[in-house]
């Protein structure tokens, strides 16, 4: 496992980590969809016209499956956890997805199951809690069942791309879900959102980034970490969201780290390199073989 994948696949939860403040200060605060969808949409269609490749007939499902899992599921399920939600629950819930990981690898991948490794995602658990999470926040059960079921969609994303090892470059494959998933955020946003949202230049600044930078950028990144790191470590990488967010939030709009905050920074930290160095310490174990179906990767294994 070399130092740079980790880096380069770490830099994707960082950037997510600037969605909440780009959200909060540069977007409206309604039409939460419609802004997915839009954030999603015209960053895929722009990609797909660069690659100019289109999903082989043998891919049409998977590609679908991934782009509901990854875009079309889980960032509607997202903007639901945070509205109904404070954010510290939503974000404490997604902590829980390295554990959901883990479980699925061993299935779905025949990954071993390495105590360390589970040592590393409690530890993020409570890093992230202690970050974000307020003791006098209200539980919501819809809410709730969002951010669950939202943290279940990414997790098996993460695991079935690495099963499947899609046959072309992270790139065309993100434009792929990028276009899928946000027509599908879209047609959702046209039967339930009122057509009434108007946008300003601050605001249209704001979908570009979290669309181009945000979303196709990220995808890219974090697609080529699952290509080369074990699905665990990519997924305990994304506890570096919440951590980027409360950073962002210090040195942007100067608000306050409590030495508890400092805490779960570090505890947030000491997960990752945990999770790492148990998977470093392991020999992995042989992956299964291809479905017959499944397209064969060419030679090279890194198409970048």
């Amino acid at each position: 496992m070399k130092t740079t994948d980790l880096i380069l696949t770490a830099a994707a939860p960082a950037i997510w980590g600037s969605t909440y403040l780009v959200t909060s200060e540069m977007l409206p605060a309604t039409h939460p969809i419609t802004l997915a969808g839009l954030r999603a949409l015209p960053s895929g269609l722009v990609l797909l016209l660069l690659v100019r490749q289109l999903p082989p007939k043998d891919w049409y499902a998977k590609v679908i499956a991934l782009s509901l899992l990854n875009i079309g599921i889980f960032w509607p399920m997202l903007f639901i956890a945070a509205q109904r939600l404070p954010g510290g629950q939503a974000a404490t819930l997604g902590a829980i997805q390295p554990l959901i990981v883990i479980v699925l690898a061993r299935l779905l991948l025949a990954t071993r199951i390495l105590p360390m490794a589970i040592v590393a995602a409690g530890l993020g658990i409570v890093g992230v809690a202690l970050l974000v999470l307020s003791p006098d926040a209200q539980l919501d059960p819809l809410g709730l069942l969002a951010a669950l079921a939202g943290t279940m969609s990414m997790a098996l994303g993460t695991v079935l791309y690495r099963r499947w090892s899609p046959p072309v470059s992270p790139t065309v494959f993100t434009a792929w879900q990028l276009t899928i998933g946000g027509s599908l955020l879209c047609i959702i946003a046209l039967l339930f959102e009122p057509p009434t949202l108007t946008l300003n230049p601050t605001n249209l600044i704001a979908i570009g980034y979290l669309g181009f930078i945000g979303a196709g950028l990220t995808l890219i990144i974090w697609q080529r970490g699952l290509t080369r790191l074990p699905p665990a470590i990519v997924s305990t990488l994304g506890l570096l969201s919440p951590t980027a967010a409360v950073i962002l939030g210090w040195v942007v709009l100067n608000q306050t780290l409590t030495p508890k905050d400092w805490g779960g920074i570090g505890l947030i930290l000491l997960s990752v390199w945990l999770c790492q160095r148990a998977y470093n310490r392991s020999t992995p174990m042989r992956k299964p073989p291809p479905e017959p179906s499944t397209t064969p990767r060419p030679a090279c294994v890194s198409p970048h």
